[in-house]
C-alpha cells in the first residue's frame, strides 16, 4: 500500500493540468494514466484561446507555441450562391482583450507530452503511465484512495493500492470512478454518433475556417490541420454497423457528395478501419462528488463535440478544482464542502455549454439528419451577413465560453524558451 496526497485518476487534459497546478502548489500528486503513452489519433485537439492564456500564464506559452499545429479564426458556411458565409469570426476576439483570438488545433499527445514535461519539473508530482485505476478504496464510508493494475512491457501484471486525501476522477466519460461513485447522472438525448478520419491537404488550400457542411440525411465538419483535413461525420445514432458493413466504397461516395470538393482524394481512404467511431454522449452528474472523491472534466459532464468545447471546459475545470482545494489539500482537511465548491463554481459554464449544444442538435444537427433540412440555416446566413459585428458572439462562446479561468498566482512562471 502506497499513499500520496491527490491522486488524480486519467491523464488527458483535465488530469494533466490538475497535476501541474496541485505540483505547483505544493502538493504531493499522483497521475495515474492507464495507457503507456498518450499517442492516441481523434481525441479532441482543440486548444482555446483561454487555454492558451492559461499557457502563458504558467511559462509555458512560448514552447507550446514551437508545437507543429495550425490555427482557426472563423467559422464559415457555403452561401447560395456557393460562396462561404462567416459566422464567426475569432479575430474579433482582440476587441475585448483575448490574447490568442485563434483556435490552436495540435494533436492532444503534443499538449498532454507539454504538461508532463512541466509537471515532472515539480518535486511533489508523480506521473504512472500503464497504471489503470480499477476500483476505489473505502473506509467508513469515505474514499481512500484506489486500487489499480499496472502493466509492464511483457505484459506482466501487478495490483496496488494507493491511498489519498482525496481522489479525482478524469478518467473520462466511461469513468471507473463515476460508475464506483454511484452518483446519479443526468442523461440528454443525441441523435447522432460521429465518425471520424482524415484526407490529404494540399499546399495551396489555406483555408483557416472550421466548415459545417450540410446535406439532406447527412452533416459533417471538415477541420483544417498541418498536411491533412480532420472530417467529423455525423450520422444517425445506433447505426455504426449499418455505415461499416455498406463498405468504404459507399461511404466514399457519401463523402463526396457531401463535399465535394474532396471527392478527387477520397480514394486515399482505404478501409474502413480508417474511419473511428464515436458513440456521442451528453450528460452530467448531479452531484459531482463523494466524501474523499471528486468527478471533473468529461467524467463529470460527457459532452458533444459541437463546438469542439470539450477540452477547454475540461481544462477550466482542472484550473478551478486546483484553485479551491490547494489549501484544503496543503492542510490535509479536504472537505465535503470544499468539493462541493468546485461543483458550484463549475455549474453554470457546465450547464449553458450544454444547453447550447442541445439547441444546436435540436436545430441543426438533428434536422439535417433526419432529411428535413438540406443546406445551412438562412436566416442565420442573412443575420451575419447584415450584421458582421455578430460574428464575435458565437467566436466568444467558442473560443472564450461563460467562466473562464486564470491560473493562480502561485502557478504562475516566467515564459520557458522553447530551446
Amino acid at each position: 500500500m502506497e499513499r500520496t496526497t491527490c491522486c488524480v485518476v486519467g491523464g488527458g487534459p483535465a488530469g494533466m493540468m490538475l497535476g501541474l497546478l496541485l505540483a505547483r502548489a505544493g502538493v504531493e500528486v499522483t497521475v495515474l494514466e492507464k495507457h503507456g503513452d498518450f499517442l492516441r489519433d481523434f481525441r479532441g485537439d482543440t486548444v482555446h484561446p483561454t487555454t492558451l492564456q492559461l499557457l502563458d500564464d504558467l511559462g509555458l506559452g512560448e514552447r507550446f507555441a514551437q508545437l507543429p499545429q495550425s490555427r482557426v479564426d472563423e467559422v464559415a458556411l457555403p452561401d447560395e450562391h456557393g460562396g462561404l458565409q462567416r459566422i464567426g469570426n475569432l479575430r474579433l476576439l482582440e476587441r475585448v482583450g483575448v490574447r490568442h483570438p485563434y483556435i490552436a488545433l495540435v494533436p492532444q499527445w503534443d499538449l498532454l507530452d507539454l504538461l508532463a514535461d512541466a509537471g515532472r519539473a515539480e518535486p511533489t508530482f508523480h506521473l504512472r503511465m500503464d497504471t489503470r485505476a480499477t476500483s476505489v478504496v473505502r473506509e467508513h464510508g469515505r474514499v481512500v484512495g484506489v486500487r489499480y493494475r499496472t502493466t509492464t512491457g511483457d505484459g506482466e501484471h501487478t495490483d496496488g493500492e494507493l491511498r489519498a486525501d482525496l481522489t479525482v476522477g478524469c478518467d473520462g466519460r466511461h469513468s471507473v470512478l463515476r460508475a464506483e461513485s454511484g452518483l446519479p447522472v443526468t442523461e440528454f438525448d443525441v441523435p447522432f454518433d460521429t465518425w471520424w478520419f482524415r484526407l490529404p491537404r494540399r499546399a495551396d488550400e489555406t483555408q483557416a475556417a472550421l466548415l459545417p457542411k450540410v446535406g439532406r440525411g447527412r452533416f459533417a465538419v471538415t477541420i483544417p490541420r498541418e498536411g491533412y483535413f480532420q472530417i467529423g461525420y455525423l450520422a444517425r445514432k445506433g447505426t455504426d454497423a449499418s455505415l461499416r458493413s455498406r463498405g468504404i466504397e459507399a461511404f466514399r461516395a457519401d463523402v463526396a457528395e457531401l463535399i465535394p470538393e474532396f471527392a478527387d482524394r477520397v480514394g486515399e481512404l482505404e478501409s474502413m478501419d480508417e474511419v473511428k467511431h464515436l458513440d456521442v454522449r451528453l450528460n452530467r452528474l448531479r452531484r459531482w462528488a463523494v466524501d474523499g472523491l471528486l468527478c471533473i472534466g468529461d467524467a463529470a459532464h460527457a459532452m458533444s463535440p459541437v463546438g469542439g468545447v470539450g477540452i477547454n471546459l475540461a481544462i477550466q475545470d482542472a484550473v478551478a478544482t486546483a484553485a479551491v482545494l490547494a489549501a484544503p489539500l496543503r492542510r490535509g482537511t479536504v472537505a465535503p464542502r470544499d468539493l462541493a465548491r468546485v461543483r458550484n463554481r463549475r455549474l453554470v459554464p457546465t450547464v449553458l455549454v450544454q444547453g447550447l449544444q442541445r439547441i444546436m442538435h435540436a436545430n441543426l444537427a438533428g434536422p439535417a439528419l433526419a432529411g428535413d433540412l438540406d443546406g445551412p440555416p438562412a436566416p442565420l446566413i442573412r443575420l451575419m451577413r447584415r450584421v458582421p459585428a455578430l460574428q464575435i458572439v458565437p467566436a466568444f462562446l467558442v473560443g472564450v465560453g461563460f467562466r473562464p479561468e486564470r491560473a493562480p498566482a502561485w502557478a504562475r512562471r516566467t515564459p520557458v524558451s522553447a530551446g
